[in-house]
């Protein structure tokens, strides 16, 4: 049981260590963005052994906001995130599918990750995303989510991901599957559970009420079925590696943060014990 960095946001890498130790977590999975000791392979190994936290994985810069992170060429980041897990003493990288408009990237995606497997012990595990709605655009994420219910399922959407933010759709060797992501999208949590199969080998707990925006809730808050596929996965014998990654910008103090992400870690030690 990991602690996503993106958990403690906006606060810095170093406070997602000290939670982790605090808290009673494994270690740390390391989303690499902004924060400059998240860039630091000689930072982040320092924290760990500061805080007697190992790294469990490495989220690559793949976001919208990381474009820049690590230089502009997505193909370099990817093998240097593979690097940094190796170096980190990590075997697990997270990584989204490429953007639509990286066309080049895009078409080379699934062969590097194979070839970086092969030649390393590191898992590349492609993270399931989601469109953009149109809902995201009318009105506050409670009254979307409500607007989904109503009508039984996501509206208009446009995909920012090549060729799908579903990547069953591709079939790649290993898989992270990030319960807030299937709530944003409308998608059936089992059932992407079981298209990935064996190939998955990386959860991201947490949990959405299938608002227009990507929520990260505490797992257990929502509406996804998360405890039911985690039992699933247990029962058919997940071994892989589990993160929180939940949203606390909301907490105001260190206590009230503390207790979101305790709450997560129960939760996950409960249902993947």
């Amino acid at each position: 049981m990991g602690l996503s960095t993106a958990s403690v946001y906006p606060q810095t890498t170093e406070s997602a260590f000290r939670f982790a130790a605090d808290l009673g977590y494994d270690g740390v999975e390391i989303m690499v963005w902004a924060d400059a000791v998240s860039q630091n392979v000689g930072a982040v190994a320092a924290l760990s052994r500061k805080y007697g936290m190992p790294v469990v994985s490495l989220h690559a810069p793949c976001l919208l906001i990381t474009q820049r992170i690590w230089g502009a060429d997505p193909v370099a980041k990817l093998a240097r995130s593979v690097q940094a897990a190796q170096d980190l003493d990590t075997t697990t990288v997270v990584i989204h599918p490429p953007f639509r408009w990286q066309r080049k990237y895009a078409d080379g995606f699934a062969d590097q990750i194979a070839e970086l497997e092969d030649k390393s012990d590191v898992v590349v595990a492609v993270e399931n995303m989601f469109p953009m709605r149109a809902d995201r655009f009318f009105g506050a994420k409670e009254r979307s989510a409500g607007r989904l219910a109503k009508r039984g399922g996501p509206g208009p959407a446009v995909s920012a991901f090549q060729p799908s933010y579903d990547p069953t759709d591709v079939g790649h060797r290993h898989f992270t599957l990030d319960f807030s992501h299937v709530a944003t999208a409308g998608s059936d949590a089992m059932a992407m559970a079981e298209r990935m199969g064996d190939g998955l080998t990386h959860l991201h707990l947490a949990d959405g009420r299938g608002a227009s925006v990507d929520e990260h809730l505490i797992p257990g808050d929502g509406t996804v079925p998360v405890a039911e596929v985690c039992a699933a996965l247990m029962k058919r014998g997940f071994d892989g590696r589990a993160a929180v990654e939940i949203n606390t910008q909301n907490a105001r103090t260190k206590p009230e943060r503390a207790a979101m992400l305790s709450r997560a870690l129960d939760f996950g030690r409960k249902h993947l014990s």
